[in-house]
């Protein structure tokens, strides 16, 4: 944590300010918890907040303190519009680059207070006054914490911001079995479970809550997987028409990809995923090791994110991309 940028906060915080936190467009748990729990220590600090997404999350998390409070931009662009370009402080959590946020890019591009940036991804943009930004962290929500400890108010942590802090770590960390997980993260997870954090009712609601449309997706997901071992990878595909069927709401198909890399000797697995509400083709991508998904999708899927776990989209067909993607990797039957 860069000492200077923590005073100046502490500085800057030390007056009672109108404040938006803002998560990235299609928020997760990470994105989410770290926005609320952020949220509720700046309003526990004398802050007016407002939490704002570029559109819905998932449903799954709907249960987190302080989600029902959660305003889409989406829903409502002219509200949304006026609590950004107003704000005394404009704080982005979980990313770093203004167009990972859709349609509220314009409304970041007019904002004249300063920003505070606070995310793990990698080549961060440069458009934070207040810039806290490490790769080595698993997830925004154990930035969030040390941020609150650097800012000397851990004492703070309540029930309510564990719990939204210990759901992103949770989640981010593929429940702590990722290379990003260190000894730090579970202490971190630690204090929070001692600050109230209900570790057991989390994972229930978040792993236990599936509808049984989800798990018939998921079925047709891995009906459509396909296997290379000679390339060491694997990918599925669900076409609109498969998401129709099933009855797919935001948020079902996360975590999809990760059985493709739970196949033995699979080091990168992907998914497809196409929505034509959107004209795009959604892809997630995670891999084991040295096998850098993040440089990949940067150079041919328009995304980012991490050595291991990045995302991307293209606007061709999935006929197209997918074929894209096994001529990039040279994959074959």
């Amino acid at each position: 944590m860069n000492k200077l940028d923590t005073q100046a906060l502490q500085l800057f915080l030390q007056t009672p300010k109108t404040i938006v936190v803002i998560p990235h467009r299609n928020p997760d748990g990470d994105a989410i918890g770290s926005t609320l729990g952020w949220a509720h220590f700046l309003r526990h600090s004398g802050h007016q907040v407002q939490v704002i997404s570029p559109n819905d999350f998932p449903d799954f998390l709907g249960w987190l303190p302080g989600s029902s409070d959660i305003l889409c931009y989406e829903k409502n662009r002219a509200h949304g519009h006026d609590l950004i370009v107003k704000a005394d402080l404009v704080c982005t959590l979980d990313f770093n680059a203004f167009h990972r946020v859709g349609i509220m890019e314009e409304s970041l591009k007019e904002v004249k207070a300063p920003f505070l940036m606070i995310d793990h991804h990698q080549e961060p943009g440069n458009y934070a006054q207040f810039l806290f930004s490490n790769t080595q962290y698993g997830s925004t929500c154990e930035m969030v914490f040390d941020v609150i400890e650097s800012l000397g108010q851990k004492q703070h942590v309540n029930q309510v911001i564990a719990t939204c802090l210990y759901t992103g770590i949770m989640t981010d960390s593929g429940s702590f079995r990722f290379p990003s997980t260190t000894a730090r993260t579970h202490r971190v997870v630690a204090e929070l479970i001692e600050a109230g954090a209900p570790n057991s009712l989390i994972h229930q609601q978040i792993y236990d809550s599936s509808s049984f449309h989800r798990l018939q997706l998921l079925g047709c997901a891995l009906s459509n997987l396909k296997i290379f071992p000679n390339k060491n990878t694997a990918y599925t595909t669900l076409s609109q028409a498969e998401m129709s069927r099933f009855k797919a709401e935001k948020g079902d198909t996360e975590g999809f990809v990760n059985y493709g890399l739970s196949i033995k000797g699979i080091h990168l697995a992907a998914i497809f995923i196409e929505n034509q509400e959107e004209g795009i083709i959604k892809i997630s991508f995670r891999s084991k090791g040295d096998v850098d998904v993040n440089q990949l999708s940067r150079a041919h899927f328009d995304g980012g994110g991490h050595i291991n776990a990045a995302g991307g989209r293209s606007k061709t067909s999935l006929a197209e991309t997918v074929a894209l993607f096994e001529q990039i990797l040279n994959l074959k039957p």
